[in-house]
């Protein structure tokens, strides 16, 4: 890679890993499924009006836009908001890879080889590690929400291989407009027309500004870059730099939030990187060329 390229890479992981200590300021101001409301919304509008039509079939662009934005970041919010801390809630999150590799092998008869298998089990590892230390500050059922959130991007996984999209900012504008309208329906039936209203009203600077940095930053310029560098290198190349992005997670947290970094975090959390990069490369069934190659990367937040 060049190295302006490099750079962008890590750059889009470090949006990504910043991104969870955004979420837990955004959540200080409003509930969880407001905010995933909002950042959907946002990132849709009026984006999907300038990038055309979907390019890739509008069954997957559903199933995607509901496993991953109503279920996926619905729960995550939620467990954010349950207690889980950031940086510990990006590695959690990472359990994703454990139920890719099962609903890839379940639903689409994929055979994992030696490499995927040994990754799947590395990060494994680190997550039980990292489970056996709940306690007051990490509490059960935050925990659990997030690996359910883990669970519903292995099903958008497998939905955003089943799509195969050439452009990646095209697949999350639609994908996102999709999001938005259940969403909105369930915040307004869980939350309450009366709560939306006065939440809306009560929005300061600094919510606005995680709705934005969620929604053009990571959604709308992440997605877009890194869409871009695939085309240009192959996912094989890129695809390792978004294992980057729990690191950057733990460090902003530390430093921006004051949250303590436990020993038996950075060993779950070094295993789950680990296990990531092992398995960060995932075969297709598609035909090779230079701009749309037969690995994809596993989606990132």
């Amino acid at each position: 890679m060049k190295p302006r390229d490099l750079a962008l890479a890590t750059v889009v992981s470090l949006i990504w890993g910043v991104n969870f200590v955004v979420i837990h300021v955004g959540l200080d101001s409003m509930s969880p499924l407001l905010f995933c409301a909002l950042r959907f919304g946002v990132a849709a509008l009026p984006a999907v009006f300038l990038v055309g039509r979907p390019k890739a079939p509008w069954r997957w662009v559903i199933a995607t836009g509901i496993a991953l934005g109503v279920v996926k970041f619905s729960l995550l919010f939620a467990g954010m908001a349950a207690g889980l801390p950031s940086g510990l809630s990006a590695l959690v999150l990472q359990s994703q890879v454990v139920f890719t590799l099962v609903f890839a092998t379940v639903l689409l008869r994929d055979r994992p080889g030696p490499r995927r298998i040994g990754g799947v089990v590395l990060a494994g590892a680190g997550i039980v590690l990292i489970a056996t230390q709940l306690g007051l500050d990490r509490p059960l059922g935050a925990f659990l929400l997030v690996v359910a959130a883990g669970a519903a991007w292995g099903l958008a996984n497998v939905a955003m291989r089943k799509a195969a999209a050439a452009d990646m900012l095209n697949f999350m504008v639609w994908v996102s407009a999709v999001a938005t309208p259940p969403l909105v329906l369930l915040t307004l039936t869980v939350d309450g027309p009366a709560y939306v209203w006065s939440a809306l009203r009560g929005l300061d600077l600094v919510a606005v500004g995680a709705i934005a940095y969620i929604a053009y930053l990571s959604t709308l310029l992440g997605f877009g870059v890194w869409g871009r560098l695939i085309g240009r290198y192959g996912a094989g190349t890129v695809a390792p730099f978004a294992a980057l992005a729990p690191v950057f997670a733990i460090l902003s947290s530390a430093l921006v939030l004051h949250e303590r970094i436990h020993w038996y975090d950075l060993v779950g959390g070094a295993a789950i990187v680990g296990g990531v990069l092992l398995g960060a490369v995932v075969k297709l069934d598609l035909p090779s060329d230079a701009t749309d190659a037969r690995l994809r990367p596993i989606e990132r937040v």
